[in-house]
């Protein structure tokens, strides 16, 4: 590569042109899968410097904010690099976010251009053109705005293309609070990235053909698929999560890798398509995003064998442990409640609440050390203060070290419920466990509500199997037994599925919300309800 492309220190070299290397090296070889449409690395490459091009004749500059709202588009990796080749920040609005939290998140990160997919978000970025009162710029035809995949005559160099700012993005997110926080990556997770897709080649995990419906506008879909076009391997695209299309896909992809929630993980298990599917294909099947029941687990191993793999990572640092080969060692049953050990450069700390660095068993909050934490909150000081202490990351999850090193989560700092008398507090985590042991249980969420007696009370989300006859009264002699009284939920709500966020995690504030309009502000006695 030539000119200012060459003269680029290492230190400061965009990510996006050791990416492209590693495409030219990957040549014809099959890159994307998604949407009918089947694009190679070559194809991958041209597509990038093409939209970089029209980014550049609409306007776009290096240091521009870039608002995008898109969810699966296959095109949607090529988007990202372009962008950052001609160093803009990616904005990343989460399409299934309420309009408040939109508007409150992009007050925060105000883009200078709104990219859209026509396809999906027509109306939803018509209006929030108008209300941001930016040009709108498309990904793919039939939109409001220029269609940025429409090959460019006489493309620049990439010399020409390259931005002198450095490559950002930040990520939209309210976890279950509610506030939008603006997670700030710089160009260090993407190099960070490079490096562990060099590892997966020295591994020999080549042509790794891998599934995802996690959407790409999140830290974990985007950084997943990037690690594995890095590493020259087949990204397929699923729009959304349905088991009968999730099977034949793998079957007819020849998928050798998923990432799937707990949620996804059980609704597979449960579902009749298994009996028939041929998943001999699949050699790892991650499972994250939240936590998953060691029953459950046990149920994923009897059925696929010991290729589930359990990972524990945050938006403001998107690898943080890994639990391979679970059931592998079954002297140890207890490693099935953990998210295994700390990944890569990763350094964990469990601290108390005055920051002191507790004991091995001892419950506190997961701190984290590591090349790939999140530069900050964008346009949020305060809290970026709060979170990022002296290198460290301060996770709001609780949890607890084992003696053999191995990193077990309880809850999140918010979630923790303190409840009786002596305010004893206890955590979702357990309760949620032990709840999906009964064999009529498919799935269970725990939150504390308000009680005037006991402050807050355990209410448990119970999702029983069709047709099951479990009671209220099994399931809380069921937790007395397994842990104390406290921890007995004060009511328990039977219900038919469990609400998921976008990328199939549980939505305990949508739990929240509906407890309130359907309970109030008291928690009522043991019950039932559907």
């Amino acid at each position: 590569m030539e000119g200012a492309v060459e003269n680029q220190s290492p230190s400061q070299r965009n990510y996006v042109l050791r990416a492209l290397e590693r495409f030219a090296e990957y040549g014809d070889r099959e890159a994307i899968v998604g949407r009918g449409r089947r694009l190679t690395y070559a194809d991958l490459a041209a597509g990038v410097l093409s939209v970089a091009a029209a980014l550049r004749a609409n306007g776009v500059r290096s240091g521009m904010a870039v608002g995008v709202l898109v969810a699966h588009p296959p095109e949607a990796p090529t988007l990202q690099l372009a962008m950052h080749l001609i160093g803009s920040r990616s904005v990343w609005i989460d399409p299934a976010a309420l309009r408040r939290e939109v508007d409150d998140y992009l007050r925060l990160v105000p883009p200078d251009v709104l990219i859209y997919d026509p396809s999906t978000h027509e109306e939803q970025a018509a209006q929030l053109g108008a209300r941001l009162g930016v040009p709108l710029l498309c990904l793919g035809a039939g939109g409001q705005g220029p269609n940025l995949l429409t090959p460019q005559p006489d493309a620049p160099s990439i010399a020409d293309l390259l931005g002198a700012d450095e490559p950002q993005s930040v990520f939209q997110t309210s976890g279950t609070t509610g506030v939008p926080k603006s997670v700030h990556h710089r160009q260090a997770l993407y190099r960070q990235l490079d490096v562990l897709a060099q590892e997966l080649l020295d591994a020999g995990e080549r042509n790794v053909h891998h599934l995802t419906q996690t959407p790409l506008w999140h830290p974990a879909g985007q950084i997943s698929a990037l690690l594995y076009l890095f590493s020259g391997g087949l990204l397929v695209i699923m729009e959304k999560f349905d088991v009968g299309e999730f099977c034949a896909t793998i079957e007819r992809e020849r998928v050798s890798s998923v990432f799937i929630s707990p949620p996804m993980l059980y609704q597979l298990l449960d579902h009749p398509a298994l009996d028939g599917a041929d998943l001999s294909s699949l050699n790892l099947l991650s499972v994250g995003s939240s936590a998953a029941a060691p029953d459950r687990l046990r149920q994923g191993v009897a059925r696929f064998g010991p290729i589930l793999r359990i990972t524990y990572g945050l938006s403001e640092c998107p690898f943080i442990s890994a639990l391979p080969g679970v059931g592998d060692e079954p002297e140890h049953p207890q490693r099935l409640r953990s998210c295994g050990k700390p990944y890569g450069d990763v350094r964990v700390e469990i601290r108390g609440e005055t920051g002191s660095v507790l004991g091995t068993g001892q419950v506190g909050e997961v701190w984290v050390a590591s090349r790939m934490n999140f530069a900050g909150y964008w346009g949020q000081p305060e809290l970026t203060a709060e979170t990022l202490v002296d290198g460290w990351l301060r996770t709001r999850d609780l949890g607890y070290v084992d003696a053999d090193g191995y990193l077990h989560l309880v809850g999140r700092v918010q979630d923790t419920i303190i409840t009786g008398p002596g305010s004893r507090c206890i955590y979702p985590r357990p309760i949620e466990d032990v709840l999906v042991t009964h064999p009529k249980v498919r799935a269970a969420a725990v939150i504390g509500v308000p009680d005037t007696e006991l402050g807050e009370a355990v209410h448990a989300f119970v999702v029983p199997d069709p047709d099951a006859t479990v009671t209220a009264g099994e399931l809380t002699e069921l937790v007395r037994q397994e842990l104390t009284p406290v921890w007995v939920p004060h009511r328990i709500q039977f219900v038919d599925s469990l609400p998921l966020t976008g990328i199939g995690k549980v939505n305990t504030k949508a739990l929240r919300a509906r407890y309130a309009a359907e309970h109030g502000a008291a928690a009522d006695p043991i019950g039932t309800s559907v």
